[in-house]
């Protein structure tokens, strides 16, 4: 197998714009390392809950996930998103295969407690939980594992678990368990992390821990944007080599935002 491995995941934005997504697919398609490809689809989601009579409700930016919402999340991200992604792929020549958490037991998660707030049939998942060798056997048949956001908690039971959180543990399980070089992106409809949520020109190209704090206590930070970054932190502290923020377009050309946990 390759020495490196790439991690991409992708959000619901571009899974719902027909061209961002063919483009960056395209360009998916084209990357010479190992790769895996997360995504969710929470655009869609919460369109077919509303056709279904549902009202999504989020809360910090993660879906209250009843027994009729999680029903509709793996409709979604199981079935439709999953299959249009590996279908195009197929059409661009790379050979993948659409997965969940369920399949080959490739995610264990963990049902979160209900607390104050009871989130319902949403996982919480950690490198522990990741199969490697399941998925080191389809990186080295060839094949490229296209990962939804549905795991299960190993007793039949489906969970709904951010994706930001699977492609983290994703990358961090690779690099405990093996010599290959793993990277991470976030790819989604921005430019990277910006010092303005609502000014794309205002790009912060490399971000460090201390800054991050900083700029979350200003409440610079938004609610969706923090999640990704706990887990983005927290994959280079588990040994993976780097991790990037960056605009669904620029996948090749190494624009974005560069995650880094202290200043050189």
């Amino acid at each position: 197998m390759n020495c490196r491995i790439r991690i991409i995941k992708i959000g619901g934005n571009v899974i719902d714009s027909p061209e961002m997504l063919q483009q960056f697919l395209s360009d998916f398609a084209s990357i010479e390392d190992a790769r895996i490809l997360v995504h969710g689809g929470g655009v869609m989601a919460s369109r077919l809950q509303k056709a279904l009579g549902q009202e999504p409700v989020m809360m910090e930016g993660r879906r209250i996930t009843d027994e009729e919402a999680l029903k509709a999340v793996t409709m979604v991200y199981a079935g439709w998103c999953s299959k249009n992604i590996v279908a195009l792929l197929q059409s661009l020549g790379c050979s993948a295969a659409g997965l969940s958490g369920a399949d080959a037991d490739l995610i264990r998660a963990e049902k979160r407690p209900a607390g104050s707030l009871d989130y319902g049939f949403v996982g919480d998942v950690s490198p522990d939980g990741i199969n490697t060798g399941i998925l080191r056997r389809f990186l080295n048949s060839g094949i490229t594992p296209v990962i939804c956001a549905i795991t299960h908690d190993g007793c039949g039971q489906l969970l709904n678990t951010n994706a930001d959180t699977i492609a983290y543990a994703l990358a961090a399980a690779l690099a405990s368990s093996g010599t290959e070089e793993i990277s991470l992106t976030y790819c989604f409809e921005k430019e990277g992390v910006l010092y303005d949520r609502d000014d794309d020109s205002s790009l912060i190209p490399v971000l460090d821990y201390s800054m991050y704090c900083s700029l979350k206590e200003a409440g610079r930070i938004a609610s969706g944007m923090i999640p990704k970054l706990d887990n983005a932190f927290a994959a280079l502290r588990c040994g993976v080599s780097n991790v990037t923020v960056t605009h669904a377009r620029n996948l090749l050309n190494g624009k974005g935002s560069r995650i880094i946990l202290h200043k050189p």
